[in-house]
């Protein structure tokens, strides 16, 4: 014995569960496969729970083995009517609730700008982008706001990649069910709700489980899982011929080999919007193999008390079983709904119905089924390896792109550009099908004519917003955005172009400085920090030191890079003199001034002294103590003679950055090898500030890259590694400067698998003149301007085969050493013999093998085909370098087509 029950709880609407309606007088609920499903429920007017089913709500159908209480598929219901006799002194009162997708059909599609004969077009569009291309428009109107969906434009439900594209023309006004019911019946697409999430699967797939096979297959038995099995079959819907009318005058005969017992039986459909026999054709068939014998539907009806086998637990609505079939045998069929029922008692019951579609008694609902798939279905590939031209449908191009730029400060202290990138989402196709986006890329370039784009970044969907660094700062540029999908790259935005500013922010006021005088020096010292002890910012380059004898007229005398004392000499004794600091960073912002400070000079000694010189004899060993007699920064390298400090008077580290002036080092004072082998990182790297140069990773750069600069102008040749082009791979990429008139640039790129050398247009986008690709599997050599009517190559691969695309020179253009001359005319009749010479103009370097064929004007033209006219015998009668002839028997005349080969 099994404790199968069923309970009914309550939701609000698009809202939280309210609480379970405990006693029902009955209840009958009917699921079927891709249909909808409802229940009937009679309830007291005095239990519990009565309240909520006196308003809009929804019910949910839950099922319970014994263990925890789980919704099925297609269990939940709205209570939108109600009905109830106020004379009925029980007062029961009954409602007929359809399935929650009921509701589908208050979403429908609108007419958008891209009307064609008045229907919205979806090209070569799977179910699922044709589905959310309704529902995304709907909800972006409000519509159906609790509606959720698992399934995307690429993939189904299950995760599958949808298997059938769709061609078809839709009505505005065509509701979402009615489009998923005919879709369904056309064989395109299972569906069913889980709660208030719609799910799609490809046809036939995860909705059709086999649980009929293996070594424990699902068995209903009589007896056991099986109580009633009546069986009513039909022929009166059978045909196997039928007739696909469409658009433009299109009838198309689909015929099936099953043969019916009077023979042929045919049946029409017209499907406007099909303008294509392949479409016809695939919809007739998918018509036809619901059709093309006797329906049987077998209900089945079951005990959940005793059953081995449970609805929903063990089998659900589009499974295979085994149950006794028609005539009781057990055979494998597909449950088509599943009926569950529950009386007052509690006593639950129900019954199955198996392979045919189920309609719906309680379900009072009428719906219009006929005419609105107005397109065919196109199934996918063979499974092999696609072309890279038919991956992916084009998205379409971003709206609303926005460029927020700003200036911050590197990790070197030098300012950098930042941008904030923001669009709107992209969530259709260039046709405004609905597409799923994986990635937006985001491109910039100089505003610059002649600068390349680049890619600075991706976002992955659905991220709007992108942001990059480092660009350079006080230079324009031009950015745009794309979306990808499955790989295939969308249309651009329209540009955005703005600058980038520079840093403006200046660095704190410093402190003031202290001051001191000795031996008439002002010694002007600083603590290195800002007022009230801020830290100097990590852009912070020097601070200018500013004195003045007035508080008015100020004069720089000096700068400090750190914490330190600046020595001012030659004041005059006694006079004041007035200091303060201005702080400036790397990008020339200054701050304003310090707080002063006053100080005068006093001597020291008697005025005897004053500008006299006290060499080393004048002084006694021992009494000048450098850690009390010398005061610190008082020797500067002024008073100091050339080469009188070697390195064997310093102490180890003595000498720090701090020590050392701006500019101090040069390029002249470092040794040859003073940076081999160590990393440099920060500003990139450059041979000269303008002119002929190379620039390694300048700022900008997407990839690392290297450019070769002209004499004058931006016109550059870069060499970059990519490694967005091969996955794991670092590709050379090398693309050359314009030519002077801007209408050319040459690219070549290698890679593990790939190399490929082309002439391209200006932005390198496209190929404009030849090109050489080698690769594992394959080389290729030839032209390509864009055009497949000038597109030439020869190709060779792993086959061992190789072909030549485009056309040979003929007759009229030859040359000595060409390796064929091929080429027709024709002849007019003449007396007998009747013949023709053909010379090649030149003389050809070696012998001719000419291969020659001839159509006798006697046949009547080129197009006769099908005549019985007996033909004249004609051969070749000579053949040199110079040329060769034909001879025809008759005198008609006559077209000869030749390809003479040149050999040793």
């Amino acid at each position: 014995m099994t404790a199968f029950d069923i309970r009914l709880i309550a939701y609000a609407p698009n809202g939280a569960r309210l609480g379970q309606l405990p006693y029902p007088l009955s209840a009958e609920t009917g699921a079927p496969l891709n249909d909808l499903p409802s229940i009937r429920l009679d309830y007291s007017a005095e239990a519990a729970g009565i309240e909520w089913l006196d308003s809009p709500c929804e019910i949910a159908v839950e099922w319970s083995d014994g263990g925890d209480w789980t919704e099925g598929p297609d269990s939940r219901f709205l209570r939108i009517k109600r009905r109830g006799d106020q004379a009925d002194k029980t007062g029961a009162r009954s409602y007929d609730l359809p399935g929650w997708a009921w509701q589908l059909a208050k979403l429908i599609l609108y007419p958008n700008d891209a009307l064609v004969e008045g229907k919205r077009q979806f090209s070569a569009a799977t179910v699922g982008a044709i589905l959310l291309t309704l529902i995304n428009e709907g909800q972006a109107r409000g519509t159906l706001p609790g509606l959720a969906v698992d399934f995307t434009t690429t993939h189904d439900s299950a995760g599958q990649a949808w298997t059938a594209a769709l061609t078809i023309g839709l009505d505005p006004g065509t509701d979402l069910r009615t489009l998923l019911l005919n879709l369904s019946q056309q064989g395109v697409v299972d569906w069913q709700m889980q709660g208030r999430t719609l799910r799609a699967f490809n046809a036939d797939t995860a909705l059709n489980r086999d649980l009929a096979s293996g070594p424990e297959p699902v068995e209903l038995r009589l007896g056991r899982d099986v109580t009633e099995a009546p069986d009513e079959g039909t022929f009166e819907d059978a045909s196997n011929v039928i007739l696909i009318a469409g658009e433009a005058g299109l009838n198309v005969e689909v015929t099936s080999p099953n043969a019916l017992p009077w023979g042929r039986w045919e049946t029409y459909q017209q499907q406007s919007g099909v303008a294509d026999g392949g479409t016809a054709a695939l919809l007739g068939q998918n018509l036809l193999e619901r059709a093309s014998g006797e329906r049987v539907q077998i209900t089945r009806g079951i005990t959940l008390a005793a059953a081995e086998w449970l609805p929903y637990r063990d089998y659900r609505p589009g499974d295979t079983l085994l149950a006794p079939g028609d005539g009781g045998a057990m055979a494998p069929l597909r449950v088509r709904q599943i009926t569950l029922n529950r009386d007052a008692n509690g006593v639950t019951g129900g019954n199955i119905t198996l392979n045919d579609r189920f309609l719906e008694r309680d379900l009072k609902l009428s719906r219009q089924a006929a005419g609105i798939i107005t397109g065919g279905v196109a199934t996918g590939g063979t499974g092999g390896t696609p072309a890279p031209d038919a991956i992916g449908r084009t998205p379409a191009a971003p709206t609303g792109l926005i460029v927020e730029p700003a200036a911050y400060v590197d990790t070197g202290g030098w300012a950098r550009g930042q941008i904030t990138a923001t669009w709107s989402p992209v969530s259709v196709d260039v046709n405004a099908v609905a597409i799923d986006i994986d990635t937006y890329d985001l491109w910039a370039r100089r505003n610059e004519s002649g600068q390349e784009w680049g890619q600075l970044t991706a976002t992955v969907a659905p991220d709007t917003t992108a942001t990059y660094s480092p660009l350079e700062v006080n230079v324009e540029y031009a950015f745009k955005v794309r979306a990808t999908s499955q790989g295939k790259p969308g249309e651009f935005s329209s540009e955005y172009v703005t600058t980038i500013p520079n840093d403006v922010t200046p660095p704190p006021i410093p402190s003031a400085p202290s001051l001191g005088t000795r031996l008439s020096i002002i010694y002007v010292t600083w603590d290195g920090l800002g007022e009230g002890s801020a830290p100097m910012p990590i852009d912070f380059d020097r601070v200018l030191v500013w004195m003045s004898a007035d508080g008015a007229t100020w004069e720089g005398v000096g700068t400090l890079t750190a914490s330190g004392a600046l020595l001012v000499a030659g004041e005059p004794y006694g006079e004041d003199r007035i200091f303060r600091l201005t702080a400036v960073d790397r990008s020339g912002n200054e701050s304003a001034p310090s707080a002063t400070a006053t100080i005068a000079t006093v001597p020291v000694v008697d005025t005897d002294l004053i500008e006299a010189e006290i060499d080393g004899a004048n002084i006694v060993d021992g009494t000048i103590n450098a850690a009390d007699k010398v005061i610190a920064n008082t020797i500067t390298g002024g008073l100091i003679k050339a080469l009188e400090i070697d390195t064997g008077h310093l102490k180890a580290n003595a000498i720090t950055t701090d020590k050392l002036d701006v500019g101090a080092v040069t390029a002249a004072i470092l040794s040859a090898d003073a940076i081999d082998g160590k990393t440099i990182t920060g500003a990139f790297i450059r041979t000269a500030s303008s002119g002929q140069r190379l620039e390694l990773a300048p700022p900008g750069a997407t990839y690392p890259e290297l450019r070769f600069y002209p004499d004058s102008g931006t016109n550059y040749t870069v060499l970059r590694g990519q490694s967005d082009i091969s996955s794991g791979e670092a590709t050379l990429v090398i693309t050359t400067s314009q030519n002077a008139a801007g209408t050319y640039r040459a690219r070549l790129q290698m890679g593990a698998t790939l190399t490929r050398i082309n002439v391209m247009d200006p932005t390198a986008t496209s190929s404009k003149g030849g090109l050489l690709e080698i690769a594992n599997d394959h080389a290729q050599f030839g032209y390509n301007d864009g055009s497949s009517s000038s597109e030439c190559y020869i190709r060779l691969d792993s086959s061992g085969r190789w072909r030549v695309n485009g056309k040979y020179w003929d007759m009229t253009n030859v040359a000595a050493y060409d390796a064929v001359v091929a080429g027709s005319t024709t002849v007019g009749g003449a007396s007998s013999p009747n013949w023709a010479q053909l010379f090649y103009g030149p003389t050809m370097a070696t012998n001719m093998g000419p291969v020659v064929t001839l159509r006798d004007g006697g046949s009547g033209g080129p197009s006769a085909f099908g005549n019985n006219y007996t033909p004249g015998a004609w051969v070749l009668t000579a053949s040199t370098t110079d040329g060769w002839q034909i001879n025809l028997a008759n005198g008609n005349g006559f077209a000869f087509y030749f390809w003479c080969h040149r050999h040793a």
